[in-house]
């Protein structure tokens, strides 16, 4: 279990950008399980939409890509610095299955599927209770800044 005080020390993201609220599950190297808590005080549901707010899909693949980069750091038993930053390298498969509203709870299965020459390859569900509301395979590789 991770709380937002360690995951602000291991993500870089802040407000408003920063959609992990909570790590349920974590076994370094191998899988996590994470929240995103929503709510109507979210800034992107003033414009998405007015009448209908509904949290935005590329912000869902955010938020499990956020997840990816805490399960990395993990596995490299480190955190962000002032010269490394973990990037997208890709997105594939991406679905969207059922919309993500206020008040739901957005939990985020990320699970690492393979990992070679700094580049990490993961598996994303992102559920809100049973039901799938968005699942990808995502791309992501750690840069040493110069």
């Amino acid at each position: 279990m991770m709380d937002i005080h360690e995951i602000l020390k291991k993500l870089p993201h802040r407000y408003p950008i920063l959609l992990v609220d909570r790590v349920l599950e974590i076994e370094p190297g191998k899988r996590i399980k994470a929240l995103k808590n929503v709510t109507i005080n979210e800034p992107f549901f003033a414009g998405h939409f007015p009448h209908r707010p509904v949290m935005p899909g590329v912000l869902m693949l955010e938020a499990m890509a956020q997840t990816a980069a805490l399960l990395s750091f993990a596995a490299e038993g480190a955190g962000p610095d002032n010269k490394s930053v973990i990037y997208f390298a890709g997105i594939d498969g991406a679905r969207f299955k059922r919309p993500v509203e206020p008040g739901d709870q957005l939990v985020m299965d990320v699970s690492l599927e393979r990992s070679r020459a700094g580049i990490y390859k993961f598996k994303g569900v992102a559920r809100v209770g049973e039901d799938i509301a968005c699942e990808a395979e995502l791309m992501c590789t750690m840069r040493t800044l110069a």
